[in-house]
């Protein structure tokens, strides 16, 4: 069976008063969630001080993104993963809408920079979703296909075992709009037969997110599903209890 993994992605958010005060109260209410894996990724600039307040307790860290280049150099305002994994990071995400949509990131630096994240031994959480317009248009599977086909071709199916999958709607990113439990497992579906289709035993064993507006009242309904095995939080990650309880979804789910 499958481990839940429920991931906070704080986005552009914070301050050291903040960031303490949230990681307080992680650390209080999910010391007692053993059968999920629980991470936050916050800006670069808090990392240190969350992987610092986090210690001893059940919740990971992980950052936002990376640069392409595997190694250090002249790229100023990048992060390379030497650093995070300096800084002990154990996630990174990568692909994330917002990257693609707002920076213009590609498939193929999308494909480089989970090869980078494997190859220094942090995992990536690989975002592939679908705006409005591809679902609306019929060309919903075939967007995340190619999603998929980029890094499937740079690092081969073998490596999906170390790699977490974060299915995310663009449409019903930071829109209160959620996929429904059916409409998100079909395509949770599609993207572990398409695995499965290139290797099965790879296909059964990837952790594949839902991030799409999860909220502590739809969350048990998603990670009930076969194929939805935990969440990408974006905005509900930003409070302790919010979050807890989105947690407290997917330990229901892992304990049942």
């Amino acid at each position: 069976m499958r481990k839940p993994f429920v991931a906070g992605n704080w986005k552009m958010h914070g301050s050291k008063a903040f960031v303490t005060e949230l990681n307080q109260g992680l650390k209080q209410q999910t010391n007692s969630m053993t059968e999920i894996d629980i991470a936050v990724c916050p800006p670069a600039l808090y990392i240190s001080q969350a992987i610092s307040e986090l210690e001893g307790s059940t919740v990971k860290v992980g950052a936002q993104n990376i640069a392409e280049e595997a190694s250090q150099g002249a790229f100023t305002g990048e992060i390379s993963i030497a650093m995070l994994k300096d800084m002990q990071c154990d996630y990174v995400i990568l692909g994330h809408s917002e990257r693609r949509a707002i920076y213009g990131e590609t498939d193929e630096q999308i494909a480089n920079k989970v090869a980078v994240a494997l190859e220094a031994g942090i995992t990536p959480i690989f975002c592939v979703g679908e705006t409005l317009e591809e679902r609306e248009s019929g060309t919903m599977e075939s967007v995340i296909a190619t999603q998929l086909d980029a890094v499937i071709s740079k690092v081969g199916v073998e490596e999906f075992e170390k790699i977490v999958i974060a299915y995310e709607p663009v449409w019903a990113i930071g829109t209160g709009v959620t996929a429904s439990p059916e409409q998100a497992q079909e395509v949770h579906a599609f993207i572990r037969d398409k695995l499965a289709r290139l290797n099965r035993a790879v296909a059964e064993k990837v952790i594949i997110q839902y991030g799409g507006s999860v909220k502590p009242n739809n969350a048990a309904e998603l990670f009930a599903q076969a194929d939805i095995d935990g969440g990408l939080i974006g905005g509900a990650s930003l409070n302790a209890d919010d979050f807890a309880a989105i947690c407290q979804a997917a330990q229901d789910v892992a304990s049942a």
